[in-house]
């Protein structure tokens, strides 16, 4: 839209059904999102239009709400879903809190989809093996790309926590400062955009793929959540002597309730398993622990007035607003039904078949498909109609044949 015509005022419209569009470009028959697929308003945030940095022209973004012509939030949005399980906190003088960790690839460009990636050239002109993990040195061939990163964000007022070196070749973390669930949500989404914007200035790609590179660990979007009472501020997840109340408890086991049914919103893709199925510090369970990194639920060590759950499951390639959605409202199932959790686990385990969670995009497709909990959350509209999008994808993934088969299978008698 032209600036004079934002200005204005005049209202965006968008087909209904763009909000179910998969990532091959289609879209699942209209049924699902109202046969007629008439349209939405796009509604900007007014706390957020930004003025691009990266960009050589004058262009500004404006995250937008999708809603209804009738001013409703439309179910199919993940953003307004975001928003109503936050009203819902709301109702009960709560309010959660989030902080996600971001991790991601940066790679030399790869024109050539059937060759794998590589981490692009250093200032001594070679490729980084694998390392630098954690290492302060370990950015130095890439300091113009963060230097423009770092002033990026600060332009669009996004505060930073820490960046490091990851364990994988290439790949980084950010911990984002916590905040409101919202608010961080449309940071990691704005944090995405201009890291590949920027990336392909200094002639890279990002690639937030949850696993983009065989025999190298995956990339994740950890979730911290805490709850406080609105007013005070309080952390309800501790008592006045510092201890863990029956609200943590109750959170815990609303996330053990709801991780296996909504596993295909934290790892939405058929790469997301990928990284689930090398389960070291990629957990798939829905066990919980204090400060273990193999479960799927850690409590990080930390002062009662942070004690909070780390969601271990999303990848990176999760939709921020979806994943904190289905976390928290997981979270708010147990404190309303008043849900036990199991017992805590510590060092090596082996995970019980009730905490096991889907370990392909079909079958946790098949569990949300039944899942009488997520529909009453998110309502069966929306539901039904993530499945088949998502549905749609894999399809599109099984009508190819993979290298790996061509390349094994086709000796065999």
């Amino acid at each position: 839209m032209t600036a004079e015509g934002f200005l204005e005022g005049r209202r965006l419209q968008m087909a209904r059904g763009v909000l179910l569009q998969c990532i091959m470009g289609g879209y699942p028959p209209a049924r699902f999102y109202g046969s007629d697929d008439g349209d939405l308003a796009l509604v900007p945030d007014p706390a957020h239009i930004h003025r691009l940095p990266c960009s050589d022209q004058p262009r500004a973004l404006a995250i937008c709400d999708a809603d209804e012509l009738t001013g409703e939030s439309s179910k199919l949005s993940t953003r307004g879903q975001l928003k109503a399980v936050i009203a819902r906190y709301a109702a009960l003088g709560l309010a959660p809190v989030v902080a996600t960790e971001l991790e991601f690839f940066v790679f030399a460009p790869n024109p050539d989809p059937t060759q794998p990636f590589q981490p692009p050239l250093g200032l001594d002109g070679r490729r980084e093996e694998g390392h630098s993990a954690f290492s302060v040195s370990s950015n130095n061939g890439l300091r113009p790309f963060f230097s423009e990163v770092y002033a990026c964000m600060a332009a669009l007022g996004l505060p930073r926590d820490t960046f490091m070196h990851e364990m994988g070749v290439s790949q980084f973390e950010i911990n984002l400062l916590h905040g409101d669930p919202l608010l961080l949500a449309d940071q990691t989404f704005l944090f995405k955009h201009l890291l590949k914007e920027v990336a392909l200035k200094h002639g890279l790609i990002v690639v937030c793929m949850a696993k983009p590179l065989a025999h190298t660990p995956g990339s994740s979007m950890h979730i911290h959540q805490s709850i406080v009472e609105i007013g005070s501020g309080r952390n309800v997840f501790s008592d006045e002597a510092g201890q863990p109340t029956a609200t943590f408890r109750h959170f815990i086991g609303g996330q053990q309730a709801g991780m296996a049914d909504f596993t295909a919103l934290f790892a939405p893709n058929v790469n997301s398993y990928q990284r689930l199925c090398h389960p070291f510090a990629s957990p798939n369970n829905a066990c919980w622990s204090h400060d273990n990194r193999a479960a799927g639920l850690r409590i990080p060590a930390s002062s009662p007035a942070a004690r909070r759950v780390e969601n271990r499951l999303p990848g990176a390639d999760a939709n921020p607003y979806l994943a904190i959605a289905a976390s928290l409202a997981a979270g708010l199932h147990g404190i309303e039904n008043e849900l036990e959790p199991s017992e805590a686990i510590q060092g090596e385990f082996d995970v019980p078949d009730n905490l096991a969670l889907p370990c392909t995009l079909h079958a946790a497709l098949e569990r949300l498909k039944r899942s009488q909990l997520a529909n009453e959350l998110f309502g069966k509209e929306f539901i039904e109609g993530y499945v088949a999008s998502k549905t749609m994808e894999l399809t599109s993934f099984f009508d190819e044949i993979t290298p790996w088969e061509r390349r094994v299978l086709a000796a065999q008698a």
